[in-house]
């Protein structure tokens, strides 16, 4: 959990469990999967399990208050140490403990809480790269009936991924956001954006060690901006590579409506 986060475009992280398996070539540089190598814990992967993070509930509270207390409303990314809409895994607590409950039972008191109201000065940014189980293991209520703070979103890094992730994710009601970070490859998202399938868009090059970053060409985001642009749908530029500075034309900082 992170209150105030060092993600520009969020203003709080929270992760119910912390672990994940790769899904396309932007998880290749995954900076979860080291932090979790650092900490000693095998989290990734489909034959390990996930760990609970027993502070999550009570950090939603403390930020939930606070929103209130200031009269706003403060987003929250779920979750940049894990998906959300991964397939239920195994649990293990701090000391490597096995749980008798999964990642699916602490997916759905989320949502049962969001459901009953919980959280109403939390905007929630649920990010997947699976967007194909959303509507899975969302509550059936919100797939007639989203709940006004909650946006769902995927992360694209080319034309490819872009093409299947977001024609997944258009199948899901609600309000829509894409993570084009890292972006890998030239894409075009005018297709989704000129039905107004998407409701914002977050753009960025790779991040990490400098011997493992991949190429990203600025004129990538110059071509997605001006997408934006000519669809009204705001666009938010990240970086480039946490290194070089952000070009003065790509310094838009624009958030949802």
């Amino acid at each position: 959990m992170a209150q105030d986060s060092g993600i520009e475009w969020t203003k709080h992280t929270g992760n119910p469990w912390h672990g994940c398996t790769r899904v396309h070539s932007g998880c290749d540089n995954c900076y979860a999967c080291a932090i979790s190598k650092r900490t000693g814990y095998e989290l990734w992967g489909p034959r390990n399990p996930r760990r609970e993070i027993a502070g999550f509930f009570d950090s939603l509270k403390s930020f939930q208050k606070k929103a209130k207390t200031a009269n706003r409303t403060d987003a929250v990314f779920v979750g940049s140490m894990m998906d959300i809409f991964e397939i239920p895994m195994p649990l293990i607590d701090k000391d490597e403990k096995l749980l008798s409950t999964t990642t699916g039972d602490l997916r759905q008191k989320f949502f049962d809480n969001i459901t009953a109201g919980v959280y109403p000065n939390l905007m929630f940014l649920l990010l997947t790269k699976r967007p194909s189980n959303i509507n899975k293991y969302i509550p059936q209520s919100w797939k007639q009936t989203p709940p006004d703070n909650v946006m769902f979103g995927t992360s694209p890094v080319d034309q490819v991924t872009a093409n299947k992730l977001i024609g997944q994710l258009i199948q899901v009601n609600g309000r829509r956001f894409l993570s084009v970070e890292p972006q890998l490859g030239w894409m075009t998202l005018m297709p989704w954006l000129q039905n107004k399938s998407i409701d914002w868009v977050i753009n960025g090059g790779e991040s990490g060690p400098k011997n493992k970053i991949r190429p990203f060409n600025t004129d990538w985001a110059r071509k997605l901006m001006a997408e934006c642009k000519a669809t009204n749908t705001p666009f938010f530029f990240k970086q480039v590579d946490k290194i070089k500075a952000i070009p003065a034309d790509l310094r838009v900082r624009e958030f949802y409506k």
